[in-house]
């Protein structure tokens, strides 16, 4: 049961940038509707979990909410310029390198020879299985294409740095994830009218996308109620398999094209993240 419960990150989180994508509107109003829905979730949660609030896990909470709208966001916005199947496979990527680093770093996670050859070793998978993901077609018109890449690149470069605060700060202040909830449900909603509210974001996609919100709320609650049965390693390795929900979603519901051989070296690298980021999962006390 708890395994079922761990894979709803997996196929909730996996899916929000296709579904955004799919359910309408730019960026703007794609984030400002799924941090509605995600404040709506976590109202919910607190309501039936109604954890202890102190002035610490209010500011701590608040500040991670405000991370994981620019990290949101970002995402977003790199989706029009790279599309969803090259998008999540890289931006996956590039979280589990930032956080592994930042754990082995801050939280000195890798503490003998094993973790240190596995982390490695998951760490090239993850860098090459993301670089497959962005190659592009051989006959195809690469100036254009490159442009795109590279500025989505960057856009994907803030957007990690986003979330990498977002799940760093909790851990760091040790703050238990029931008791987070609504905090950072309160920041992800401030941190999202602040980055859009110049860009009309309240249209009838914002309104179509709180229910993207809602979904990850409930990837959350499967996280919240299967990590303390099945442990941080399990979990995480887990959640690393809903790249291919977009991944493939974005090829064959969203027409994103791709030749033969970007086929193969797309379906290839989600492969490679995903064996890394199970090999990462081992790495974690």
């Amino acid at each position: 049961m708890y395994l079922l419960l761990a894979l709803l990150p997996a196929v909730c989180w996996g899916s929000i940038v296709f579904f955004n994508t799919k359910l309408g509107g730019d960026a703007y109003s794609q984030v400002l509707g799924t941090a509605i829905g995600a404040l709506i979730f976590s109202v919910f949660l607190y309501v039936i979990s109604v954890p202890p609030l102190s002035p610490l896990i209010w500011i701590v909470g608040t500040i991670s909410g405000l991370f994981w709208s620019v990290g949101q966001s970002n995402q977003l916005r790199a989706v029009q310029y790279m599309g969803v199947s090259r998008t999540v496979p890289l931006s996956t990527g590039m979280q589990l390198v930032a956080t592994t680093l930042v754990g082995v770093i801050v939280f000195r996670e890798w503490t003998n020879l094993v973790t240190i050859l596995l982390g490695t070793a998951a760490i090239l998978c993850i860098i090459l299985g993301a670089f497959f993901t962005v190659i592009g077609d051989k006959d195809s018109p690469t100036k254009g294409t490159k442009s795109k890449m590279n500025r989505g690149t960057v856009i994907l470069l803030i957007s990690t740095f986003g979330y990498l605060i977002y799940v760093s700060l909790l851990r760091y202040f040790n703050i238990n994830g029931w008791a987070a909830v609504l905090p950072q449900g309160i920041g992800i909603t401030a941190g999202t009218l602040l980055l859009t509210f110049k860009h009309d974001p309240f249209n009838k996609y914002m309104t179509r996308n709180i229910l993207t919100g809602i979904w990850w709320g409930i990837g959350n609650l499967g996280l919240l109620l299967s990590l303390p049965h099945i442990g941080q390693a399990t979990s995480f390795s887990l959640s690393q398999t809903g790249i291919i929900i977009s991944t493939l979603g974005g090829i064959f519901f969203l027409g994103e094209k791709k030749s033969g051989r970007q086929m193969v070296f797309v379906i290839l690298g989600c492969c490679l993240i995903i064996v890394g980021g199970v090999m990462m999962g081992f790495t974690k006390r």
